[in-house]
């Protein structure tokens, strides 16, 4: 059995859905390309986006180290990872505004797949048409309302303009507030309290996924509340 057989064979898909499994030395390329899948593709609302972020602030000296221009300064490396993550964050959105302006209609007539639901883009479509253009903000921080946001925004013609504004603003606010909170919350557990977060990332995740999803199970256990009624 050759070593491509036997990587097959260990490896468990639920793997994917664990942002500790994408921290290995010359990931961070993969991370890029993740949020960019989250935050436009349809087959990427199933992503860690949150809980990644987090995950990789806490490993961004291994990420910068391993792929990319290491300055020797923490802090500029913070940063530097910050912008790349920032950038993919923000061609994604721009890849998933320009799909739902050519696709238009035609996807709310789209039957369901193992990686489209209507509900979700329902869900996207009623959250921008509340929240307006600032839903494109909102949205970074909110699963699978993400991916389908910009999407929503090239469906109803949003101006390009207003759009490349919210987008820039959200994908900042997003990579830099999740990126950073990783990092220094860590450093000062550390310092504090004098044990390692990565000793508990399975609890972070958890955690993470739980407070980022509560917005979304409120507002399905509401919608069906009302519909009872």
């Amino acid at each position: 059995m050759n070593i491509f057989s036997t990587v097959l064979i260990s490896f468990d898909w639920k793997q994917l859905l664990n942002p500790e499994f994408y921290i290995f030395p010359g990931s961070l390329w993969l991370i890029i390309f993740i949020i960019f899948a989250e935050t436009g593709l349809f087959v990427g609302f199933f992503l860690p986006g949150d809980s990644l972020l987090f995950v990789a602030g806490i490993f961004s000296e291994k990420l910068i180290q391993s792929s990319a221009i290491d300055f020797h300064n923490p802090h500029i490396n913070l940063i530097e990872l910050i912008i790349l993550i920032f950038i993919a964050g923000v061609l994604g959105n721009t890849a998933g505004y320009w799909f739902g302006k050519k696709s238009g209609p035609l996807l709310f007539k789209k039957k369901d797949t193992w990686y489209f639901k209507q509900k979700h883009l329902i869900q996207a479509h009623d959250f921008f048409e509340k929240r307006g253009g600032t839903a494109l903000i909102f949205a970074r921080f909110l699963p699978i309302v993400r991916t389908f946001a910009p999407i929503i925004a090239g469906v109803v013609n949003m101006s390009g303009r207003k759009f490349i504004l919210y987008n820039i603003i959200g994908s900042f606010a997003w990579t830099a507030l999740m990126i950073a909170s990783g990092h220094y919350l860590d450093k000062f557990i550390k310092d504090k309290y004098g044990f390692e977060l990565t000793d508990h990332l399975e609890v972070i995740v958890i955690g993470l996924v739980i407070i980022t999803t509560l917005p979304i199970i409120i507002k399905i256990m509401r919608g069906t509340k009302k519909k009872s009624l």
